[in-house]
């Protein structure tokens, strides 16, 4: 009988494949689950009312009926309007009357709590404390201050042998009347900021001042105003960005509908005439080109202030180095011709 031998199994050659890579977007898709709540809202409330105003401000809308296609003729005669020139003149002034001051005062306020050694935290609650109080009630009270015949700063006047002003009549009392009202409330906040800014000095620099025989005053402005210079160009582009949206205290002290800038539209703001155009008169596509035209001032002045404060340090130091070494050459030069004058 004949053994047969068995085959061995044929080996089935096994190709190697390649592991086919994650798919990114499902691992990470609970993270973007969890953060679209953010961008689904800003959608909505921010992203299409933004694309909304500038289609409709080439149109001519009164918020109900249909829209008429006007193209530039809203920019065209908001450049010819008197009103709107005249509400960015008020603005600016009310502007300077408010930021100026307001900052200088925080920086004030800041360094002397930054040197106090008792009740800090008390003081900076204070300070702090109208910044988080209702503007409408703030406006309120300051309104019964500057009132004409009954207010309280008008008393005080008339104590000292001095006769009332008419402050919410005529136009400079307007202004000055707004303009307190916003240093009162913004002066606190930019207080704490300024602090937070001295605070991440360090004590070392002020140190090495004091063995140079610098002064107070030497050190305030010579080391704590440059090295505050980045926190002084945020509150001062943020001042700005408010500055000139300035709209509840005059709408407030004005109150009545048909003069919503007051007597002689003193107080007439960029932002009440936006909302005097939209909201009273119906003139929403017009109010949205206002609205665009204080966006292009915002963004020229913020960079008006980066130019101005910010700006890039070296340049800075190579433009301060090149001038001192231009010095140092005109005097040795002056030195040089004396001796050979003589």
């Amino acid at each position: 009988m004949a053994v047969t031998k068995a085959l061995p199994a044929p080996v089935q050659a096994r190709e190697e494949t390649a592991e086919k890579p994650p798919n990114r977007f499902k691992q990470a898709f609970p993270q973007y689950a969890a953060i679209s709540p953010f961008f689904i809202l800003f959608a909505i409330f921010g992203a299409f009312p933004i694309l909304f105003s500038i289609w409709i401000s080439f149109h001519s809308w009164d918020g109900i009926g249909p829209m008429k296609f006007v193209g530039l003729e809203q920019y065209s005669y908001l450049l010819g309007d008197p009103t709107f020139w005249k509400a960015i003149g008020n603005t600016m002034i009310i502007w300077v009357l408010s930021t100026v001051p307001m900052l200088l005062l925080a920086l004030v306020i800041a360094n002397a709590l930054h040197n106090a050694t008792r009740f800090r935290t008390f003081y900076r609650i204070a300070y702090f404390i109208p910044n988080v109080t209702s503007v409408v009630a703030v406006t309120l009270v300051f309104g019964s201050i500057f009132s004409n015949n009954f207010g309280l700063l008008n008393a005080f006047l008339q104590s000292i042998g001095l006769g009332k002003v008419e402050w919410l009549t005529q136009p400079w009392g307007i202004k000055i009347a707004i303009a307190t009202i916003v240093t009162w409330r913004w002066v606190g906040y930019n207080a704490i900021i300024f602090l937070a800014g001295l605070q991440a000095i360090s004590a070392d620099v002020y140190e090495a001042a004091k063995v140079d025989g610098a002064s107070p005053r030497q050190t305030f402005w010579r080391i704590t105003v440059p090295m505050l210079r980045p926190v002084i160009l945020f509150t001062a582009v943020t001042s700005t960005i408010g500055g000139l949206q300035i709209f509840t205290e005059s709408r407030v002290l004005f109150g009545d509908t048909d003069n919503i800038g007051g007597p002689g539209d003193a107080g007439m703001t960029i932002v009440s005439y936006l909302y005097q155009s939209a909201f009273i008169k119906n003139q929403f596509g017009y109010g949205a080109a206002i609205g665009w035209a204080l966006f292009i001032l915002i963004v020229l002045f913020s960079i008006i202030n980066w130019r101005l404060i910010g700006g890039n340090d070296s340049e800075r130091l190579t433009s301060r180095a090149k001038r001192r070494a231009d010095r140092k050459i005109a005097v040795q030069k002056a030195k040089e011709a004396a001796d050979d004058a003589r």
